[in-house]
């Protein structure tokens, strides 16, 4: 038995003082309507309805339970307005993840706009480098760096970044530019993250080369500061670099050997009924952003 549908048919039962009204309104054939009521009463374990052969009327149970039940079911109703209203204009409390880096500088003034745009809407931006369950850890919406792994996720792509070699105009003088991958070996080198080769492409196949830093660290603006103090060369993501580029500090080797740029991706655990604040983020980015580093 569906105990809402049940609750409905009782209530409209008592409103029209009948079955047989009740079942033309609820379209129903006046069995499905009895039958309906029956199964109510015998798992309440009590008769709500007295039925005589020209009107029902409530037992002093019943009008109890009417009272109750037209509380629940108006509950109900506005619950589904709620939810549909959602998924017609921003509101609620959304929940976005980003690398740590590119969120600060990136998705924050996006997270600013789109609060002061949709007032009826809060946010919370967790900036994190790991790559978090949208389902288990309660996030919208995630913006992530690099190819994505097969998932059951919806993706939609909203740029692309670089993986540039970059060293400063007077460490270049000094030391000449390097004009191959395999050059970098004989050059002063600055390493960031983890990982200790550097991945270029030549003539479509894949080349690594592992220099041997003179400097180590997990800290992009840490790597890039000795960078344009001439410390060497480094290798990171495009963004990282840009204000050093764009200052004249640094500048870009190697190009025509850079792996293809990486996709920036918004992803959203489903596409179906998708929620208007989801769905005004990711407009918004679309529209506002210009996520294409290293052009």
């Amino acid at each position: 038995m569906d105990r809402i549908e049940a609750m409905q048919t009782f209530v409209t039962v008592a409103d029209l003082q009948g079955f047989a009204p009740a079942a033309r309104k609820l379209r129903l054939s006046p069995p499905a309507v009895t039958r309906l009521i029956a199964a109510l009463e015998e798992r309440l374990g009590t008769r709500l309805l007295q039925r005589t052969t020209r009107k029902v009327a409530l037992t002093d149970a019943g009008a109890r339970y009417l009272e109750r039940a037209r509380r629940i079911l108006a509950d109900i109703e506005e619950a589904e307005l709620a939810a549909e209203s959602e998924r017609t204009r921003p509101a609620g409390r959304v929940v976005i993840s980003a690398p740590v880096g590119f969120g600060r500088l990136h998705v924050s003034p996006v997270m600013s706009a789109y609060l002061k745009r949709y007032p009826e809407v809060s946010g919370e931006l967790r900036l994190e480098d790991r790559l978090v369950n949208l389902v288990e850890d309660g996030v919208d919406l995630a913006v992530r760096i690099g190819q994505l792994p097969d998932s059951s996720l919806v993706a939609r792509q909203v740029g692309e970044m670089r993986r540039i070699v970059v060293a400063s105009p007077d460490y270049l003088k000094r030391h000449g530019e390097p004009e191959t991958p395999e050059a970098l070996l004989s050059h002063q080198t600055i390493r960031f993250g983890a990982a200790t080769g550097w991945h270029f492409v030549r003539d479509g196949r894949d080349i690594e080369v592992t220099p041997t830093p003179r400097f180590i660290s997990n800290s992009a603006d840490a790597v890039l500061q000795y960078a344009e103090e001439g410390g060497g060369l480094t290798r990171v993501l495009a963004y990282q670099a840009a204000d050093g580029l764009k200052r004249g500090r640094l500048k870009i080797v190697l190009a025509k050997f850079e792996q293809p740029a990486l996709p920036i991706h918004i992803v959203y655990p489903t596409s179906r009924l998708l929620s208007a604040k989801v769905r005004a983020f990711i407009d918004l980015v679309v529209d506002t952003t210009k996520w294409r580093f290293g052009e």
